[in-house]
């Protein structure tokens, strides 16, 4: 490493921010550029620490310790080769990524880790100013053909492995655009949309057709899907968990994603937002304390809501690492987010108990109960209500944050598709499922997951059917063979 003592000379440092009231005017990403000069600080931190941990946080595989010298260096187009070699998009998951790699960093143990997902983001964004990120067509074609169901980060890794194998790649979208959960799931706020675009424009001019509008079991038959060579399913685990409490039919009552999907479109101007998705002058109350939770907080913000207040069920994390949850594991700590900082008021072992509606069948409010969660040994903790905790909340608006339970069934029934444990899609280690020319990626494979994860898992599904069309594969696995350079 070029920086022996980098982590002793220099503090982490992040960006800064547009301050919480200007930035929920728009819907604009909001922070600072970091000079070139700092960002080779925040290599230099890296500590060649003889086994870097950050690898096994990484399920990329990233080289980290490699584009961080050669940042640290201001060798940013072999940074930009190094982090290609292993992740499709570092632009999306320098924004998105809750970075697991640096809560296994050998540095975190006693000072703050490596700012690597901030590094990430800025060697990719380096090469698209410089003009680095060039479409890379294959030198030869086969005359294979492969569907690509989805067009998440899964979808779109899979299809950009699979296109420089050599094969003909057509992905299929439902939407009315690319990008599936990127697209629509993740505010404007958190990555613009033209970031996904000028990913696109490059993938497409590698060969790659995009079929939006499409959605195959509906108006794209099943039959005309067959007739490829192989597919890959990266349609995502979209079937949203429900909370079946009295008065769940209220007007009033909506799923964070239908909410944040409708708004992502306003913001793209498909239309105008409904006042029935709307929180403007609305006491708007998110239940679920996770990301997706998180998001709803910011666009409920950005509309102008009377009050936002956030529900957790689970406790109040604690600052720092408990004796239960040591390093290199992923802490499970209290994290404040960009969106919480803009304003809410956040409750934790709190459960909602029913939501109240008024004459009309509008929700006007809702009932709790504060609960503990008692631990027994060898058995999962139970959950117990507090006697006399019972409380009622104004609310116009309720958004439902409680995660995802798998895929939506029917493309799989369709097929004839066998379901794991999990009602996910049963995909075997080599992402094959039960029919031979089919292969099933990302979270429709592993369940609700990171974006970290879906770009890793259609990666290694592109080496396996790679494999089963042409009986070995070019194209890379984590650990195995050389690693190329996009």
């Amino acid at each position: 490493m070029g920086e022996l003592r980098g982590f002793l000379e220099y503090e982490r440092k992040e960006e800064e921010d547009i301050k919480p009231q200007d930035r929920v005017k728009n819907y604009k990403e909001f922070h600072k550029e970091l000079p070139t000069e700092e960002l080779q600080k925040q290599g230099g931190r890296c500590m060649d620490c003889g086994i870097p941990f950050c690898h096994s946080g990484c399920p990329l595989g990233n080289l980290i310790p490699d584009f961080n010298d050669a940042v640290y260096r201001n060798e940013w187009q072999k940074a930009l080769k190094i982090l290609h070699a292993t992740n499709n998009f570092p632009e999306f998951t320098g924004r998105l990524c809750p970075a697991p790699c640096e809560s296994a960093c050998v540095l975190g143990i006693i000072e703050p880790p490596v700012a690597i997902e901030m590094i990430e983001k800025y060697i990719v964004e380096r090469g698209f100013k410089e003009g680095w990120v060039k479409p890379e067509p294959p030198a030869h074609r086969t005359d294979k053909k492969i569907a690509v169901v989805g067009s998440g980060p899964a979808g779109l890794a899979a299809a950009q492995q699979l296109n420089r194998a050599g094969h003909h790649v057509t992905v299929f979208e439902r939407d009315a655009k690319i990008g599936g959960l990127l697209r629509y799931g993740i505010p404007d706020f958190k990555m613009e949309k033209k970031v996904i675009d000028r990913r696109l424009e490059q993938m497409e001019a590698e060969g790659i057709k995009f079929q939006p509008n499409t959605e195959v079991g509906k108006n794209y038959s099943i039959e005309e899907l067959k007739s490829f060579d192989a597919v890959v399913l990266c349609g995502g685990a979209t079937e949203r968990r429900k909370l079946p409490i009295p008065g769940s039919d209220a007007e009033g009552v909506v799923q964070a994603m239908e909410f944040l999907k409708h708004n992502n479109e306003a913001v793209d101007g498909l239309h105008e937002v409904e006042e029935r998705l709307s929180a403007k002058g609305k006491d708007v109350i998110v239940i679920g304390g996770g990301d997706t939770g998180s998001d709803c907080v910011g666009t409920s913000n950005r509309h102008g809501a009377k009050s936002v207040t956030n529900f957790e069920i689970m406790p109040l994390p604690p600052e720092k690492r408990s004796s239960e949850n040591p390093w290199p594991y992923w802490p499970f700590t209290l994290k404040t987010s960009s969106s919480h900082e803009e304003g809410v008021e956040r409750n934790w072992s709190i459960q909602t108990k029913e939501f109240v509606k008024d004459e009309s069948g509008k929700l006007k409010g809702l009932k709790t109960v504060q609960v503990e969660w008692i631990k027994k040994p060898g058995k999962r903790p139970e959950l117990k209500e507090i006697p006399e905790t019972e409380k009622e909340w104004p609310c116009d608006l309720a958004l439902l944050s409680l995660g995802f339970t798998g895929p939506e069934k029917s493309l799989g029934e369709q097929l004839g598709l066998e379901i794991d444990e999990r009602t996910n899609i049963k995909g075997k280690k080599d992402y094959s499922t039960n029919l031979k020319n089919i292969f099933v990626a990302g979270d429709m494979r592993r369940g609700q997951s990171l974006i970290v994860w879906a770009i890793s898992e259609g990666r290694e599904a592109a080496h396996h059917v790679d494999k089963f069309l042409m009986g070995k594969s070019k194209l890379p696995i984590k650990g195995e063979g050389d690693l190329p350079t996009p």
